[in-house]
């Protein structure tokens, strides 16, 4: 299994440490679960973003007054 060196200062590693220790996890199952829990975050945040992009214009449509001024169309005013 491929694995990784990972450098930190005397004040980081110690943070880890701390932090490692809070959760109850080894230093090394924490820094492995912080890199897999990013890398799940930014991929749910990549999946919302696709989402709400997919919904935009019907929820536009059903809350026009939603709409940022810059964005609307044919002088469309909020209420």
């Amino acid at each position: 299994m491929p694995s990784l060196n990972v450098s930190f200062t005397d004040e980081e590693l110690e943070g880890v440490r701390v932090a490692a220790a809070a959760e109850g996890k080894s230093l090394k199952q924490y820094v492995h679960d912080l890199g897999v829990r990013e890398m799940q975050r930014k991929q749910f945040v990549a999946g919302a973003a696709d989402w709400a992009d997919k919904l935009r214009t019907e929820f536009d449509e059903a809350f026009p007054e939603e709409i940022p001024p810059s964005q609307r169309q044919d002088g469309a005013t909020a209420a």
